[in-house]
């Protein structure tokens, strides 16, 4: 693509991205809708079995408007258990994890504010924190760029490879680094704190948190005696790291 012209190549990277989107629905509805579907039929099942128990029991309607309820309360990150196995929901754990959320752009969707006060104080929460998180991550930028030029510097010494094959080397090398580092031991730290999910789940968060997609689904639990946070800050580093590699990229 190099060789088109720029009025030429937009309409193809546009095309492109569309094909993209459309591969990757498609396989997410194939890979995703049949479970969903069965689901479904459970929860139909359960609910017309509670009905055929106890609903003599219920004034009509009243199980759907309390599942509304709970589901709406559920959404905006109000647990409906009663049982006390879970701490509050805006506990200081929980508050640190929405707020190291806020400033890394992750927006797990997990928790909302609630009051008025509570989204005024967000917008200039995160007006504030993120120039100061930016800030923050130049300052990883400029004490990291020393060592991470470090292994480079002496591959191409030693080795003396060819500039193609030393910016290979050393994506190889920072893929390794980000998998090693910052999924695969996170994930293995969550797997064995956290004993309700599976590796694989564990690696699923650990990558939807550092890329800041950030779905919400998975969260680290409450009163497991891990620290949400201190994976945010490994997160901020790895930033700091990804910006030393441009900016060393741009000068070379």
């Amino acid at each position: 693509m190099g060789a088109l012209r720029p009025w030429a190549r937009f309409p193809l990277l546009v095309v492109a991205h569309l094909l993209a989107l459309g591969i990757g629905a498609a396989v997410l509805q194939a890979l995703e809708g049949p479970p969903a579907l069965r689901l479904q039929a459970k929860l139909r099942t359960e609910l017309a079995t509670f009905q055929a128990e106890y609903g003599a029991c219920l004034p009509p309607g009243a199980l759907e408007e309390l599942l509304g309820t709970a589901l709406a309360a559920q959404v905006r990150g109000v647990s409906s258990r009663g049982d006390g196995s879970e701490a509050g929901n805006w506990d200081l754990p929980s508050a640190l994890l929405f707020t190291a959320s806020i400033l890394t752009t992750t927006g797990y969707g997990c928790m909302a504010p609630l009051s008025a006060g509570g989204k005024a104080f967000c917008v200039v929460y995160a007006a504030l924190g993120l120039p100061a998180s930016l800030a923050l991550l130049a300052a990883l930028r400029r004490c990291l760029l020393p060592l991470l030029s470090r292994p480079g510097a002496w591959v191409a010494a030693y080795w003396r490879p060819a500039p193609a094959r030393a910016a290979l080397l050393g994506a190889a090398g920072l893929g390794l680094l980000v998998a090693g580092a910052f999924v695969l031991l996170p994930a293995l730290v969550l797997w064995g704190v956290q004993g309700d999910r599976s590796l694989l789940e564990a690696i699923y968060f650990c990558f939807s948190s550092l890329s800041t997609i950030g779905l919400g689904d998975l969260l680290p639990g409450h009163g497991r005696g891990l620290h949400p946070v201190l994976y945010h800050l490994g997160r901020l580093a790895l930033l700091g790291e990804s910006s030393c590699q441009g900016g060393r990229g741009a000068r070379t």
